[in-house]
């Protein structure tokens, strides 16, 4: 689901990220009336579930690939502003170190899985739980049922926006052949592409691996879940430990995304996207804004470096990804000091 550089037009990804502006200043706004300094800290974390599971890549019908994001996951963790500005961390950690989405479609990556992902998903988590007050009144059944229902249609939510962003680029932007600049393909082809994998697959492991997640942590960490008082307490040092137990038996199982072939739809090289096929018909030319377009000279491209061991590389990346974000997060809480609900 990440669009890479190139694929969204400069006017698009302009847009997108002025709609993030006030999304963002929201959500940190939210964060900072909310969260304890514990919790500011243990967002890094958070932040870290995302960013690994991202990088497991599942097969999807088509021979495309795709992966869970964790959004949903995370707000039931720390409610859906600090969501929104974790996962938005882990996305631009993503595209600047390791290539995956671009640097000018961060806006509309994060628009995407850091602001409607995990707002739609929280919301429908609600609804069908019937969360009115605190979680422990909640029926552990109808819980369960809405945190899958809001991870499954959270995610595909996502997916539903990004193919609408593909969707309208050749609409907007062509040449006078009628040949897309960025995106080619419009969106009678950018919807089902997208949705019937989402929908059949990847919106089924984001609903697993929510609900995995969230029930583990109910069961070791209770005090880590928002009870929907508004301020949030801060968690016993205890309680930290089975979150760092999950990112480290994340990143050990890191490796896995190398199993899926194939590349994810909308996410071709310019190299490749000429013998992409729709309908039966090959592309058959690289969009304009593909073949002269401004790409950015990461450190660790798509999680690997040449000459060394593709597994060694893939589990080096997520435990770097890891560090940073569970740092960066420390040295946000800072400022948090001496606040403790």
């Amino acid at each position: 689901m990440h669009i890479p550089e190139n694929y969204l037009s400069p006017e698009t990804c302009a847009v997108m990220t002025a709609a993030m502006v006030p999304v963002w200043a929201h959500a940190a706004k939210k964060v900072k009336e909310e969260l304890p300094r514990e919790k500011v800290t243990m967002l890094g974390t958070g932040a870290a579930f995302s960013f690994l599971v991202m990088m497991i890549n599942v097969p999807l019908i088509g021979g495309t690939t795709g992966h869970a994001v964790g959004g949903v996951l995370v707000a039931l963790l720390f409610g859906p502003g600090a969501a929104c500005i974790g996962v938005s961390v882990a996305l631009l950690l993503q595209a600047l170190i390791f290539g995956d989405g671009g640097v000018l479609a961060f806006g509309a990556n994060c628009f995407n899985m850091a602001f409607v992902l995990p707002y739609v998903g929280y919301f429908v988590y609600r609804t069908v739980a019937g969360f009115r007050g605190n979680l422990a009144d909640v029926n552990p059944i109808r819980k369960y049922a809405g945190a899958a229902a809001g991870a499954y249609i959270g995610l595909n939510a996502a997916a539903l926006c990004a193919a609408v962003e593909f969707g309208i680029q050749p609409m907007l932007f062509h040449d006078g052949a009628g040949n897309g600049l960025y995106c080619p393909y419009d969106l009678t082809v950018s919807i089902p592409a997208m949705m019937i994998p989402h929908l059949a697959v990847a919106g089924v492991v984001e609903a697993l691996f929510t609900v995995a997640v969230f029930a583990f942590v109910t069961r070791t960490a209770p005090d880590m879940l928002i009870d929907g008082s508004g301020m949030q307490t801060a968690p016993d040092a205890k309680s930290r430990v089975p979150l760092f137990a999950v990112a480290a038996a994340m990143i050990a199982a890191s490796p896995l995304g190398l199993l899926a072939s194939g590349t994810a739809w909308g996410e071709w090289g310019a190299d490749e996207i000429a013998q992409t096929s729709a309908g039966g018909e090959t592309l058959g030319y690289i969009p304009e804004g593909l073949a002269s377009g401004w790409s950015l000279d990461v450190l660790l491209p798509d999680y690997a470096m040449d000459g060394v061991n593709e597994v060694l590389v893939y589990v080096f990346s997520a435990t770097l990804g890891t560090s940073i974000l569970v740092m960066l997060f420390k040295l946000i809480s800072i400022p948090f000091k001496g606040r403790r609900n």
